[in-house]
């Protein structure tokens, strides 16, 4: 039977779990089985730099976090190797860098996920890992509202271009005085 020590430890480390499952945004948890050191830290460094918090996990200490928070159905493939990874204000960067990772490492495989304290399906967690980064997003945000100013400047400039905009109006006067005249004649004709 474990000393008194070994079990408060254990109950501290569930709180750890608990807490950190439940100030996350999202969640991946995944078998590592079969990756080597130099790979892992490549992959440890990646999610690293995207503010993802990576680290193994004992199966028992997860199930008993994840019980306190209510994410009960992550229980289930609690089994082997297993890894957390989590974020607290990225959406899909661990998925991302977790799914991408799996492609190129044949046993390394993305278990489960949770978005929002709530459990989501594999298929769910591919379209999260296809997302681009927030950096990405966020520059494709600010060239949509962008390009409406840009057009009026490339408008602006093509004026000045063309002379100011006197010149623009005597070009549109010499456009419809021939229009006009048309007019007039097929006005003359019909009568």
């Amino acid at each position: 039977m474990p000393s008194q020590s070994v079990l408060e430890q254990k109950k501290a480390i569930v709180a750890q779990l608990a807490e950190r499952l439940k100030s996350s945004v999202t969640g991946v948890v995944v078998c590592y089985e079969g990756i080597n050191t130099e790979d892992d830290t490549k992959l440890r460094k990646e999610l690293r730099e995207n503010d993802v918090k990576y680290t193994v996990v004992k199966n028992t200490l997860l199930s008993r976090a994840c019980d306190e928070v209510g994410l009960e159905d992550i229980k289930p493939v609690l089994e082997g190797t297993t890894a957390l990874a989590t974020s607290d204000t990225e959406y899909a960067a661990a998925a991302r860098i977790l799914c991408n990772y799996a492609k190129d490492h044949e046993n390394f495989k993305v278990k489960t996920a949770y978005l929002d304290g709530a459990v989501i399906d594999m298929d769910t967690i591919i379209s999260l890992s296809k997302l681009p980064s927030r950096d990405v997003l966020l520059a494709n945000v600010l060239g949509a509202f962008q390009a409406p100013i840009a057009s009026f400047a490339r408008a602006v400039q093509a004026i000045v271009d063309k002379g100011g905009v006197e010149a623009c109006a005597a070009e549109a006067a010499q456009e419809e005085a021939p229009a006009e005249e048309a007019a007039s004649a097929e006005e003359a004709a019909a009568e």
